[in-house]
């Protein structure tokens, strides 16, 4: 198929890599976002996000003319939907925005055209989109009642990229294709083609949306085997980082690391949307996320633990005379993505609960914002370390294991992610 205009309706930390990549190409891209601020200031040659050459990319892409951003869906021979999928209520997906860009794509649909839903979804979210579709354009037919004849051809393609070499992976990584039917699934096998590297492995629909969510939930608890791990060593005097690197000696074991919890937009929040549509079956799945999602309170404990012991060996102090550092605030090491990040949860619960100084050292980010701007003051590591009493490391950053376990003797420390703990 010829698809001589793309269209990405959302440009944020997948969007807009991918329109970038298209438009580098020589394809005509039309970007789509509702934020105006972030659409004048791509339309500039410039990006909103952080992520490594993709300024380069969508600088050249502006400039020779084949990308262009917009607040309101045009015309377009592929449109690529690439919207956020959060939570509402006790961890139900929210289809909110997908309805949305639905309905916004609707008008300018045209037959022949082919819709792809990017964004991680629930089972049976991509068939949920093509009937908002037809529901704006009944004088076009779509696959749930059409089939193969359908005017229009509608796919899920989740995207499988790791944050900090999103453009490499976009092109290197193989691509799950889900179409409703085998012709929407060539069609879009063919759009990620024009730049895909990998292989294109054709799929359905939902085979495709689980498989999404499968990925992410293995990781999931894999994490959370490690994450338990690490209370369990706690309560029997027990190096967690040294106990794994002794199992994972063995040829068939591979433990990951713990940490203090899990952040991100994927594995904190894909196996809630497993969990949802088999609420009753999903019992390992669930378990896994409630084990991650309880780190942070545990780590919030060692904390205060940490302040005692502080007190205890200066008893004219006071715990407002304690100041303690936060070291990261990311979802993990060296990019400065907080969405979903248990350090950022764990921050704002000292802050809530420690009357004294708290401070953040994040090394990827010039300023707070939202909840956590205000009494949280923003340090370099240097001037952190120097009033800090509590240290508490919560993200592995590069910087931050340059700093050498000596100059930390005078500090009490809740390592998180075994910089100084491990052996």
């Amino acid at each position: 198929m010829s698809f001589q205009t793309i269209s990405v309706i959302g440009l944020g930390y997948i969007g807009l890599p991918t329109a970038a990549v298209f438009a580098s190409r020589k394809k005509k891209v039309i970007g789509v976002d509702v934020n105006p601020k972030a659409v004048a200031t791509i339309n500039q040659g410039r990006i909103h996000i952080v992520e490594p050459d993709l300024d380069i990319v969508v600088h050249a892409a502006v400039t020779e003319g084949y990308l262009r951003a917009t607040t309101t869906p045009e015309p377009a021979d592929a449109f690529l939907v690439a919207v956020p999928t959060p939570f509402k209520g006790d961890h139900e997906p929210d289809l909110g925005y997908i309805e949305s860009a639905s309905k916004a794509i609707a008008p300018v649909l045209k037959k022949g055209d082919l819709v792809i839903l990017e964004s991680t979804s629930p089972v049976g979210a991509t068939e949920q989109m093509s009937a908002w579709m037809a529901e704006f354009r009944p004088d076009l037919t779509f696959p749930q009642t059409h089939g193969e004849e359908s005017d229009i051809r509608v796919a899920h393609c989740p995207e499988r990229v790791l944050p900090g070499h999103v453009l490499r992976e976009l092109v290197q990584n193989d691509r799950v294709i889900g179409g409703m039917t085998p012709r929407c699934s060539a069609a879009a096998a063919s759009l990620y083609k024009i730049f895909v590297e990998g292989d294109c492995v054709v799929t359905n629909a939902r085979t495709a949306e689980m498989c999404k969510l499968t990925e992410n939930s293995f990781r999931d608890t894999n994490i959370a085997f490690a994450n338990e791990l690490s209370i369990i060593c706690d309560k029997l005097d027990i190096n967690v980082w040294e106990l794994i690197r002794l199992a994972n000696r063995h040829p068939r074991v591979n433990i990951l690391q713990p940490g203090p919890g899990v952040g991100g937009h994927c594995i904190a929040v894909d196996p809630w949307f497993i969990v949802s549509k088999a609420p009753a079956e999903a019992r390992l799945i669930r378990a896994a996320r409630e084990v991650n999602d309880s780190k942070p309170e545990w780590v919030l404990e060692k904390t205060k633990l940490a302040v005692g012991e502080f007190l205890l060996a200066n008893p004219l102090k006071t715990a407002r005379d304690v100041t303690i550092a936060c070291l990261g605030l990311a979802f993990k090491p060296d990019i400065d993505d907080l969405r979903e990040s248990p350090a950022v949860a764990i921050t704002q619960k000292i802050l809530a609960t420690h009357p004294g100084p708290v401070l953040a050292v994040e090394p990827n980010i010039d300023a707070l914002s939202g909840q956590l701007a205000g009494r949280l003051r923003l340090e370099v590591i240097d001037a952190a370390l120097a009033v800090a009493d509590v240290i508490v490391l919560l993200v592995d950053h590069k910087s931050f294991k340059t700093i050498p376990r000596s100059i930390l003797t005078t500090h009490k420390v809740v390592d998180t992610r075994g910089i100084w703990s491990a052996c």
